[in-house]
């Protein structure tokens, strides 16, 4: 095993936050082979025995809410009130986890047909075995909770690999499931950089990776699931619009608009990047958005730049969208490492990088419309497709906007609100990824479908699988089919 470390740090003050194991590869495999006896132990319990578990845990979370925060504020930067949000969103989802799984995924008898008729049939969701969990860093508890809360309520264990940047947070994860279920090692973490991960999605035993972060590392990490033909849940970036249909609530709109595009210093993937406004409450909407804007403050309202890395594409981005279009609020000068002040341009190209690409930073491009139906458009030419809102007060517009909005989740007159929903499951589709964590969905999705079925008497006259079928049969069995499917429907 290495006993090489490394560092996180509080990125608003470059203070180190504490020293985490590099986990090499032979850590890592170690940590699985630990999770396959664990996850036998685990899945083998009465689903009532998980359950009362993870309802413990939730509860020691719970309790240790103001401890966890404030980790969460010394490794990501963001402000004590953002991070215990956070947590409790996470600590609604493993409750609900908890107390659904058993329903979600639970033995039940299904129709089998008439030609089914003599056969008893039964569907269920079986646990998969070990499940690796690759977290981020801009939500280091609610994320990969969305990952973890649910495998482990489908009866997995856990091998949770989170970001170099918050490392202390996902051990003190694993250090509270331990008090609250210490017999078996069913949740660990293994710290480390990139390699740590690698080895993690490489590893055979491994049968399923649930990932968040880039789409670019998103290809990576499926080219080492491919090797063993291990299946991924992918939840990678977006450029999430913000619709503000004719008849919208224009002080609720720009105040949404404004905390989803800004909140968390704007490094949230289904965080607000895009706004397109119907033209005829442009102007009103623009002087909302601006006056609130000009009271928000880097450092005070939100926090750092998490990964320094970022602050070039935020750069890049607002450079070249400065260039182009027209200054709203802030601009390169907004940009003082490792902070960004808020940053607004109106009438920037769509093809422009600050369009196109994935931005993460508090800035947003705004764009006048003709109409809701201009702006959906616009809203569905991207290569993303995580999530969206629509701000408009005629419920069934909106709601038609939202389906036609080409995204995995939408919001409607709030802004982010589904995530807080635990029955919803959340992920994107094209460059966002594919796959569901959260609510039913995410429940399954750490599962096997297990399909059984029971003859129960057999068919007189009708013995269609064996050798010994006639002409006669075959005959009956035609003139059955036609009278059951044969007809046209008009």
């Amino acid at each position: 095993m290495s006993t090489l470390t490394f560092d996180s740090l509080n990125p608003a003050t470059g203070e180190v936050v504490g020293s985490h194991p590099k986990h090499d590869a032979q850590a890592v495999h170690e940590a699985v082979a630990r999770a396959g006896a664990a996850a036998e132990w685990w899945a083998a319990l009465p689903p009532e025995e998980r359950r009362r578990r993870l309802l413990d845990y939730k509860a020691v979370i719970t309790r240790r809410l103001r401890e966890l925060a404030a980790l969460v504020h010394e490794e990501t930067g963001k402000p004590v009130g953002d991070a215990t949000l956070e947590i409790v969103l996470a600590v609604t989802h493993l409750d609900w986890a908890a107390r659904n799984a058993a329903k979600v995924l639970g033995r039940h008898r299904v129709a089998t047909g008439m030609l089914g008729l003599n056969l008893a049939a039964t569907l269920e969701y079986l646990p998969l075995g070990v499940v690796g969990v690759i977290g981020p860093w801009n939500y280091p508890v609610f994320t990969p909770m969305g990952s973890i809360a649910y495998a482990l309520a489908a009866g997995n264990a856990v091998v949770f690999k989170p970001s170099e940047l918050t490392p202390g947070v996902g051990v003190r994860l694993a250090e509270l499931f331990a008090e609250s279920v210490p017999e078996q090692p069913v949740l660990q973490t293994v710290t480390g950089l990139g390699e740590t991960g690698a080895a993690l999605a490489a590893d055979p035993r491994v049968r399923k990776v649930a990932f968040t972060g880039s789409t670019a590392t998103a290809k990576r990490v499926m080219a080492a699931c491919a090797e063993n033909l291990t299946p991924i849940v992918a939840e990678c970036g977006g450029k999430d619009a913000f619709i503000v249909d004719a008849d919208a609530d224009l002080p609720a709109a720009a105040d949404a608009c404004l905390w989803g595009a800004m909140s968390n210093a704007g490094q949230t993937c289904a965080g607000v990047e895009r706004v397109y406004v119907v033209d005829a409450v442009y102007e009103p909407f623009m002087r909302e958005l601006s006056e609130r804007a000009a009271k928000v403050k880097a450092g005070q309202d939100y926090g750092p730049i998490t990964m320094p890395a970022q602050l070039d594409i935020i750069r890049r981005h607002i450079d070249d969208a400065t260039k182009s279009g027209k200054v709203v609020t802030g601009g390169p000068d907004s940009v003082r490492a490792p902070f960004v002040d808020p940053v607004i341009v109106a009438d920037v190209p769509e093809d422009s990088p600050a369009v196109r690409e994935e931005t993460f930073g508090p800035t947003i491009t705004v764009r006048r419309t003709r109409d809701a139906q201009e702006a959906l458009e616009l809203a569905n030419a991207s290569a993303y497709g995580l999530a969206g809102t629509i701000f408009s007060r005629n419920a069934r517009r909106a709601t038609q906007l939202a389906r036609a909005m080409r995204t995995g989740m939408t919001a409607v007159n709030s802004v982010i609100s589904f995530a807080g929903v635990p029955a919803l499951p959340f992920g994107g589709i094209g460059d966002s990824g594919f796959g569901r964590i959260h609510g039913a969905d995410g429940l399954r999705e750490f599962t096997r479908p297990k399909a059984v079925s029971r003859q129960r008497f057999a068919l007189p006259g009708m013995n269609l699988t064996s050798f010994r079928r006639g002409p006669d049969e075959l005959e009956r069995l035609i003139r059955l089919v036609t009278f059951l499917h044969g007809r046209r429907k008009r």
